[in-house]
Order: C-alpha cells, then sequence, then structure tokens
C-alpha cells in the first residue's frame, strides 16, 4: 500500500507534513533535511521542485527557489539524489512543484523514477484535474502515485465533492487566497472556511496549508483537520543555518513539543 494511505490509517490527528525546496539552502541538503525532518517526528516530507516561476509562492519560497536553481538543481539532480532516499526514511514523501519540469522531463520517464526512488504522491497545482483524470490519471497509478488537488476558500463545494471523489491520499486545504508565507496566522474567515469545509464530511483527510508557522497554527489548524503543512517558516528557520539539519530538527520539534 502507498505510505500515504499507511499514514493517515494509522494516524488521523496531527498530522505534521514540512515542506522544503530541493537544492536548499546547499545544492546537496536535500536527503539530509528529510532524515533530519524524519528524526525530528515529522509524519511526512513535501520536497519542492525549484521552478524559474512557481505557482503561488510567497517572497520565501521564490528565493528558496531562486537560490535552489542558482546552487544547480534540476530534475534529473534530484531523482539522483533520492536514489538512496529508502535506505534511511521511511515516512511519506511527496513531490511538489509546477507541471512544466515533469513535461520537460517525460511524463512517464518522471513517474518511474518517482517510483524507483520511493516518492509516494505528487502536488502539481496548475495541472488542470480534467487534463490530469483524462491522460495523467493512468501514468500516476501505473507507478502508484497519488495526486494532491488543492482547495481554496473560493472553491465550490461541487468542486471540493468532485475532488474528494477523483483524490486519495489527503486534500490540501489552502488557508487563504493569498500567497504563501504569511505571517498573520489563522483568522475568523480561515476558520469559518476550515468549519464549513470539515462539515462536508470528505472521504479523504485534510491537511491545511499557509500561514501554518509555529506550534500555535499548528494546533489551530489541526483542531479542523487531520493536520497542517509548514513550508515559509520551516525555509525561514534553515536558510542561514551552519548547519541545516541541525537547525530542522530544532524547528520540527519545537512544533510538536
Amino acid at each position: 500500500m502507498n505510505r500515504l494511505l499507511t499514514l493517515f490509517q494509522q494516524k488521523k490527528e496531527k498530522v505534521l507534513n514540512i515542506y522544503f525546496t530541493a537544492g536548499f539552502p546547499r545544492l546537496n541538503d536535500t536527503l539530509a533535511l528529510a532524515e533530519a525532518i524524519q528524526e525530528a517526528g515529522a509524519d511526512l516530507i513535501e520536497i519542492g521542485i525549484p521552478f524559474s516561476d512557481p505557482v503561488a509562492d510567497g517572497e520565501t519560497i521564490q528565493k528558496a527557489n531562486t537560490r535552489a536553481l542558482q546552487n544547480g538543481m534540476h530534475v534529473a539532480l534530484l531523482f539522483e539524489q533520492l536514489q538512496k532516499l529508502r535506505d534511511s526514511v521511511k515516512i511519506p514523501v511527496i513531490l511538489m512543484g509546477d507541471v512544466n519540469p515533469m513535461l520537460q522531463y517525460g511524463t512517464e520517464d518522471f513517474c518511474k523514477k518517482c517510483q524507483e526512488v520511493g516518492v509516494d504522491g505528487l502536488i502539481l497545482p496548475n495541472l488542470p484535474m480534467d487534463e490530469y483524470l483524462a491522460e495523467f490519471k493512468p501514468i500516476f497509478d501505473r507507478y502508484g502515485l497519488l495526486n494532491i488537488f488543492l482547495i481554496t476558500p473560493q472553491t465550490s463545494e461541487e468542486r471540493i465533492r468532485r475532488i474528494d471523489e477523483n483524490s486519495a491520499g489527503f486534500i490540501y486545504m489552502v488557508s487563504s487566497s493569498s500567497t504563501t508565507g504569511s505571517t498573520k496566522g489563522i483568522s475568523k474567515d480561515m476558520e469559518g472556511y476550515f468549519s464549513r469545509v470539515d462539515q462536508m464530511s470528505l472521504n479523504n483527510p485534510r491537511l491545511i496549508g499557509f500561514g501554518i508557522k509555529d506550534k500555535e497554527t499548528f494546533q489551530q489548524a489541526s483542531a479542523f483537520a487531520n493536520g497542517a503543512i509548514i513550508g515559509s517558516a520551516f525555509i525561514r528557520a534553515i536558510e542561514e543555518s551552519e548547519n541545516p539539519s541541525l537547525a530542522a530538527k530544532d524547528f520540527v520539534q519545537a512544533v510538536l513539543e
């Protein structure tokens, strides 16, 4: 069974997903960071594929993308770095990014490589659902990959239910219509949206992202969903550290303490 499905069967609440950009802060930090995140107690790792024009990302992750690309990160190198991933990392790992790097690499080859290195799913925010269902789902299924869809406060109930019907793994609940990296925390409007979706009794687990930055906001988000995703705050915690792996452990442990 896919590791994501196993995770959500075994853990129903306070699931912590940590996002970081591949090749950041240094080119060869990717595997060491994944190991540190697991060791600190996170449940799920989301690795961003750097792209020159990332979708919906705020300034922090945009800068991380730029730095990773300047460091020399690219898709083929990422797969090389992940070759020994499953020797040490046992928790689920998903890749997140623009659909274009996958298309440029070749969808079939990309998905095959994901299976080889032990990637469990993909988040491709700019891949339309109809296109995914018609063209990509058979390939994803062939290689055991789950596609994770995003919803926002503006997503209609009809679309949310359609996403739920065509999903496995989890649904990524974007907390607001802004970009990633908000430091304002969780507002009453967000809580209303979380509650509305919660009351829909969806089949899939939900993780809340955007604006989740510390123990307090993680706990708040987890009250309305199965857990949350932290990205920009984690990036800020490791970006200038002399020991990114140690900084990663400290950050995750502080969220979970």
